[in-house]
Formats: structure tokens, sequence, C-alpha cells
């Protein structure tokens, strides 16, 4: 095969859709030289290092965001602390590496590496919550009942330090019984029992908003495989418990945000999905499989729906899946002002919501943790609603240029890895249909292409058979026909 450069390929799709692919130098030394700022003693930073933190992501994540911690409570309650690293610490609102960070707003995950939306000696050191690492952290301290409602909620800083680094692939594992206990497990004190407690505390959570209409579907993304430095194949990186059981803990540490925020008569930056527009295409699809749902978009209904498929058809369910997610679209970024009612979000049924746990790597979050930095210390809010309105904006334009960027760099993996395969016929599922074009996914390997001929009446969530009829690596373009 001929030798393609992922990199130069990612690079140049993100200069064309105003993405920041290197870092000034400024903002390079910036970051080599920068020191916490001075603790501010109207908002004391408790000293939380002896509790039993620990953080699940990825085998090969570094950009730790997160840790959480759980207590038994009297009554079957549980008391649940989630931090979040303190990037403000050591990102200054007018300096170099902010600038970046506001001008693409989040880090770009593509088939040829990562570009970190802050310079890796912060968002891979200095601000990630490493294993044996005192670091600096806002912590949302949460008390989640039996039936999954937060009775209360608290914001604070502190110091924190990270016990255990887990990943999600071996945690879930164990949690299913088809693996072996983590090697953590036998040298950190209690941390089964944390564990045990925290997938409990996850499942009384999602039942809660389950109840409310929360989405249950499943989802899988392409992992890029690579053998010595060879691009191999692209494969499902797909959901499981441990993933689900993060998720769940950080949706309630961001509604509990929203509320502070709320309660503090700030503004904020929240997150949120609005009612399907396709929710006509939404009842067609369920009416094919014999379920009628309620004409008005209905989450409840939905999920209900959803549930009734996974038992039915398991193996299907991941396409159906893949259906309803293009068919609800995309979230989006908006500004709350003080003592607005903030919008909802129809896929997660919750009402409140802003984006908080990954200040490492998305710019909301960052600036979410500076409103609430300044809450704490009883300090005007650094951003007002039209500044906060701006920068949602530009969050969700530089999101949707990211994704493009992902795509056509995957695209372009997958192309090469297909360049010797025309011809050959794939089942698919659409994914898009628009004026712009109709696209559909195949499976192995897993990637997007357009149909360029017989797209005529293919919807989204439609199957269709496609067969290859060319490829184009540096493009990025993989085109297929009805067959």
């Amino acid at each position: 095969m001929a030798p393609i450069d992922l990199k130069q390929i990612a690079e140049s799709a993100m200069r064309t859709r105003g993405l920041l692919p290197t870092f000034t130098p400024q903002a390079v030394r910036e970051a080599e030289t920068a020191r916490p700022a001075p603790a501010d003693s109207t908002a004391p930073v408790r000293d939380l290092r002896a509790m039993p933190w620990f953080s699940v992501d990825n085998d090969d994540t570094r950009d730790l965001d997160q840790l959480s911690v759980a207590q038994a409570l009297p009554g079957g309650a549980t008391r649940l602390l989630v931090a979040i690293a303190d990037v403000d610490a050591l990102v200054r609102p007018d300096g170099a590496v902010n600038a970046h960070a506001a001008t693409n707003t989040t880090s770009v995950y593509t088939a040829a590496g990562v570009f970190p939306m802050l310079p890796e000696i912060l968002s891979t050191d200095l601000t990630s919550l490493h294993e044996g690492e005192e670091r600096l952290a806002v912590v949302v301290d949460l008390q989640v009942q039996p039936d999954g409602t937060v009775a209360s909620s608290e914001v604070y800083r502190a110091c924190v330090l990270n016990q255990a680094k887990l990943t999600y692939d071996a945690v879930s594992a164990w949690l299913d019984g088809t693996g072996p206990a983590p090697a953590h497990l036998a040298r950190v004190r209690g941390l089964e029992e944390q564990l045990r407690m925290h997938d409990a505390v996850a499942t009384q959570l999602r039942q809660w908003r389950q109840q409310r209409g929360a989405l249950n579907v499943k989802t899988a993304s392409s992992r890029p495989v690579f053998e010595q430095g060879e691009l191999v194949d692209l494969r499902p990186d797909e959901k499981n418990r441990a993933k689900d059981l993060i998720a769940d803990l950080m949706i309630a540490a961001n509604g509990a945000t929203a509320r502070f925020l709320a309660q503090q008569q700030f503004p904020s930056l929240r997150r949120l999905l609005q009612a399907p527009r396709r929710w006509d295409r939404l009842v067609a699809l369920a009416a094919g499989q014999g379920v009628q749902l309620p004409a008005a978009p209905d989450p409840v209904a939905l999920d209900a729906f959803l549930q009734a498929r996974r038992a039915a058809d398991p193996e299907g369910f991941a396409d159906l899946s893949l259906s309803v997610v293009k068919m609800l679209g995309s979230g989006e970024y908006a500004a709350t002002a003080p003592g607005a009612a903030g919008p909802g979000h129809f896929g997660l049924a919750v009402a409140d919501y802003a984006h908080s746990t990954a200040p490492n790597r998305r710019y909301p979050d960052l600036v979410t943790q500076r409103l609430l930095k300044a809450a704490l210390a009883r300090r005007p809010p650094p951003y007002s609603a039209e500044t906060l309105a701006a920068i949602a904006s530009h969050c969700t334009l530089q999101e949707d240029n990211a994704a493009k960027v992902e795509r056509q760099v995957l695209k372009a993996a997958a192309a090469f890895l297909l360049q010797h395969r025309i011809g050959e016929r794939f089942d698919a599922i659409v994914t898009g249909a628009a004026p712009k074009g109709t696209f559909v996914r195949i499976a192995r390997p897993m990637v997007e292409g357009r149909v360029v001929r017989g797209f005529e009446g293919l919807d989204v969530g439609d199957t269709a058979r496609v067969r290859l009829v060319a490829v184009d690596a540096a493009q990025g373009y993989i085109d297929f026909e009805r067959a």
C-alpha cells in the first residue's frame, strides 16, 4: 500500500476549519513556566488528600480530569464526591495558552493522534490528576438518595491525591465477572468497596433519569489500530459498564454545577439538546417495528421503545441506536442569564446541565470552573451573560468543526485501508440524508462514506447494501453506490 501521512492531513484539515494544530512559542513558554496562583483566603482549600480517590479512564489517557470517592450514609443514601482538576489555577484568562484554548475550544481526537486544547506539559502533567500526585481541584459533593435523587450538593476547592488510576476495560470486565480484579484492588485499601459503591450509586442515578426519559442507547466510535507503527484497522470502541458508570457520575456533577451557579445568581454556560426536529422520522422508525410513538416528542415513550427493541433484537440494537442518535441531532452550548430557567437536555432528561468535568480538554468546562471559583470567592462573575453567549456560539461552532476534522481524518485512514477493495459489497446503515448528500456507515472498517448513485429514497435509519466504487485517502473520500 502507498504510504499516507495522516498527521499532515489532520493539520491541513484543522487549518481549513479554523482550528490551530500547533501552539505558539509564547503559549509553550507560558505553559512551561506556569505556577499556581496564590491561594485566595475567601475561598479556602480543604485538605482531602487522605480520602481514597481514584480515576477510571481509557488505557492510554494521560489528561485525567476527574477523580471520585463515595461514602455510605444512614438510610441507604450515599455521599458522592467528584474532584475536577483545577486547570484555571495554571491557565491565566489573559494568557497565550487561554487564547489557544478559546480558539479551538476542544481537544481534537484524530486517527493521526490527539491535538490537545492545552499544551501537554499542562494537560497531561501539571493539571492532570495523576496517580500519586497532589493536585488542586474543584469538588462537587453530592448526597444521593436510594431512589437516585440528589438531596443536596455543595461545591468547594480542595487538595486531592489520586490513589489508583484504573481503566474502563479492566473495571468493566471485573464488574461483569468476565475478568480478573484490577491489580490496584490488592494494593489500595477499600478500593473494592469503593468500586462496588460507585457501581450502585451510578445505577441509582441512571434509573432516576431513565424514569424521566433519559435515552439508553448503545453507541460505538471507531478506534484506529496500529501494528509496528502501521495502520491496520479501524475497530469499534464501544460503551461498557465502567464507561456508563463514570458518565452517570459526571452527569450528576454537571447538574449540581448548573444549580450551584443559579443559586449564586451567576450567569452560566449550559449544554442543551433540543427536542428532535426529525421526530416524525422517529415515529416512522418505531412504526416500522410495530410501535406507535406519540405525535409530539416524548423521551419516556422513545426510551421505552428503545428498551423493548434492545430486548427483542440485541444484535441489531447498535444500528438502531445509531439511527436514533442521528435523528436526535447534535448538542449545543447556550448562555443562561442569572435567575433565568436553563434549557434542558432531551437525551439526558435533565433540566440543569453545565459541562464542568473536563477542563483539560473542553473550553466550556474551563469557563465554568472560573465562574465556580469566582462564586466561591464571593467575587463578581468573570464573564457577563453577553460574553458567555458569544463563547457558547463559538464553542458550538468549533465542536462541529473538530468533529468534521475527526471524520475527515478517519475517512482518510479508512480510504487507505479500503483502496484495494473497490467493487466489494457491504451492509450499511444510512447516517445522513440531506441536500448535501446521503451518507452510510459500514462496520469493518467502521467508517462513513457517501452514496453517489442509487441514494434516492434512502433516509436516516434505513439499511442498505452498497458497493464501494472509489476512495481517495488524501481527500478523505469514500464513495459507494447502492447495490
